[in-house]
């Protein structure tokens, strides 16, 4: 499915541009429809509640600061759009935490861009379990974008983290649109004979014969390691020179406590290219 309505999210972090060109970048290529949301952070519960918006004035001058932030954020999304000369845009200002209203904000769209979380630049609104809440419950395919470094020309050469998952079987379909662009598309399969969803005379030629279905030609990597995944899928990007991983994204949550599986965390706290994961 083509991507025909895409969604990032913007605030008044150093790298909120990096993600609106990039969010903006496929919607041109797409011809979609780009919607920049900021979230002031203030729970929309509370909101709907008399308490804030009636009796107490504190908490009012407190809302209209939190407005004013994600307000400069929006002002500075639709400048960068207009000087793109993005010709299909619009901007949403979202009282809500910043998890729960780009969730909801993602029922309508095809995809979510988000930023990875910077211990550097910490943030009164974006929590730092942001990404993996995203991720485990927008019910859409995320490209998260690391908080450090330029990124010109993403989906170049890709690598797709192969484990016959559910998660992964969307991260891949998900990521058609992209993948038909690519110059090189590389599937990499981890300790294929550990993996019992992975018992094949040949682990990887069936989702290679699916994309090439769709005209995507794909090379079949498989590879046996000892060290943990997440850091074998790092090294292997930097190997061969990828400029975006899609793989699955794994976690659970309890209560309000997000528990992403190991190769998720690792990947979403360490990566240096973008990564589009799909639950």
């Amino acid at each position: 499915m083509p991507y025909k309505t895409i969604l990032v999210h913007v605030d008044e972090s150093s790298r909120a541009s990096e993600r609106i060109k990039i969010a903006a970048a496929i919607a041109m290529a797409e011809r979609a429809h780009l919607i920049g949301t900021a979230v002031t952070g203030a729970s929309r519960y509370l909101l709907q509640s008399r308490m804030l918006a009636e009796l107490d004035p504190s908490l009012q001058a407190h809302l209209a600061f939190l407005r004013g932030r994600a307000e400069r954020g929006l002002a500075d999304f639709e400048a960068a759009v207009r000087m793109l000369r993005l010709s299909s845009y619009e901007k949403h200002l979202v009282d809500d935490e910043a998890g729960g209203g780009i969730c909801m904000q993602a029922r309508y769209a095809d995809l979510v861009v988000i930023g990875q979380y910077d211990p550097e630049e910490t943030s009164p609104v974006v929590m730092p379990d942001f990404p993996q809440y995203v991720v485990l419950h927008c019910a859409r395919p995320v490209l998260l974008v690391p908080h450090a470094g330029r990124f010109e020309n993403i989906g170049r050469r890709v690598l797709i983290a192969w484990d016959a998952s559910m998660q992964s079987t969307r991260a891949v379909t998900d990521a058609i649109p992209l993948l038909q662009r690519a110059h090189t598309v590389d599937v990499v399969v981890f300790n294929a004979g550990a993996q019992q969803q992975l018992q094949s005379t040949r682990p990887g030629a069936d989702i290679a014969a699916y994309l090439a279905r769709h005209d995507i030609k794909v090379e079949v990597l498989r590879r046996r390691t000892e060290e943990p995944i997440g850091d074998a899928l790092l090294a292997l990007v930097q190997e061969l020179g990828a400029d975006l991983i899609v793989m699955g994204g794994y976690g659970h949550t309890r209560f309000r406590e997000i528990i992403p599986g190991r190769v998720t965390e690792k990947v979403m706290a360490a990566a240096t290219v973008p990564v589009m994961m799909s639950c």
